[in-house]
């Protein structure tokens, strides 16, 4: 039987394979970021000023209140025009000081998480075109195998293109219900990835965390197993190798080192879904990190929950000094 470095020899001794890929923080710090494709600013650039005249048309469903919030169901438009629905949290007193978009993993959203978004902010929880539970079947296969391969022939229509754009949407829709703001993006696995591609291009955003992030430094990436996502584009590109011209558009290490602003990255050194080197590829292209080590991530293991407070500590203090240094 395979022997894994230690603690994970005990933590995850029924592992199929080494979630650390044999990597170290010190290995996985080297990795380098993808270089650019030509004309990959000049074409996301374009995507931007397109979305620009989507009119986002933000309706309010439901209203109620949670945990001290108003929290409303609301529908905005996506780039090419579905509508697509989230939650809008603002305060109950006192206008806003910032605004947050929170994106989410690869199993869609069932709900908010109010942890990382401080009292004073609003924030939308988008919940990306196609996935649970508010926008399921809505312009994109649910299936997550499936929905990380939709347009995958054409960088135009690539699912991962599109949702990245849909940021910019929903903080259109964000900021015509509650107020111009300036933006922080906090975003896990699949949202930290898409977050990454969408970051660069909107001058509203000072800043984000980005946790875990997928879609990262494919050269790495496409050259292992993992139980995400990845290993369905993996197989895709094993049948259709002319596909990974496609996805160097759509590199988050490729588009965060295009991008200007504080960004906190939380990496983890294990992680079977998202491979290390992804993750840290990312990492290792923003311009102005902070990087807080994960011990490992998409896992349960011994003092998660401290580590996981810690880490939102760390998430709503990075907010807070982006913020002040912003105004």
């Amino acid at each position: 039987m395979t022997s894994f470095p230690s603690p994970y020899d005990t933590w995850f001794p029924d592992a199929e394979f080494d979630g650390t890929y044999g990597h170290t923080l010190s290995t996985l710090r080297e990795i380098a970021p993808v270089p650019a494709p030509p004309g990959f600013a000049e074409r996301w650039r374009r995507w931007r000023e397109e979305a620009r005249t989507t009119d986002a048309a933000p309706t309010v469903l439901s209203c109620s209140v949670v945990d001290g919030r108003q929290v409303s169901i609301i529908e905005h438009a996506g780039v090419d025009g579905i509508r697509l629905r989230a939650w809008l949290v603002e305060p109950l007193e006192g206008p806003a000081r910032v605004g947050v978009v929170h994106g989410h993993g690869y199993g869609g959203r069932d709900a908010i998480d109010l942890s990382r978004v401080p009292a004073d902010a609003a924030a939308i929880f988008p919940v990306a075109r196609g996935l649970a539970t508010l926008n399921a079947g809505v312009g994109a296969p649910d299936q997550p195998l499936e929905h990380v391969l939709t347009g995958i022939d054409d960088p135009e229509r690539y699912m991962l293109g599109l949702c990245a754009r849909d940021l910019w949407l929903a903080a259109d829709a964000l900021t015509a219900l509650a107020e111009p703001l300036p933006l922080y993006y906090i975003g896990e696995s699949f949202g930290g990835g898409i977050g990454a591609l969408a970051l660069p291009w909107d001058d509203r955003f000072i800043g984000a965390t980005l946790i875990v992030p997928s879609f990262g430094q494919y050269d790495e990436r496409l050259a292992v197993r993992c139980l995400g996502s990845g290993e369905a584009v993996r197989a895709h590109i094993a049948v259709h190798p002319e596909a990974r011209e496609v996805l160097r558009w759509f590199d988050a290490s490729t588009a965060l080192g295009v991008a200007r602003v504080p960004v906190r990255v939380e990496a983890a050194l294990w992680d079977q879904s998202v491979p290390p080197q992804g993750q840290f590829g990312v990492a290792n292209a923003a311009r102005m990190l902070e990087l807080f080590v994960l011990p490992a991530g998409h896992a349960d293991y011994p003092g998660l929950d401290e580590v996981t407070a810690e880490a939102v500590r760390g998430s709503r203090a990075h907010l807070a000094r982006t913020l002040r240094a912003a105004s």
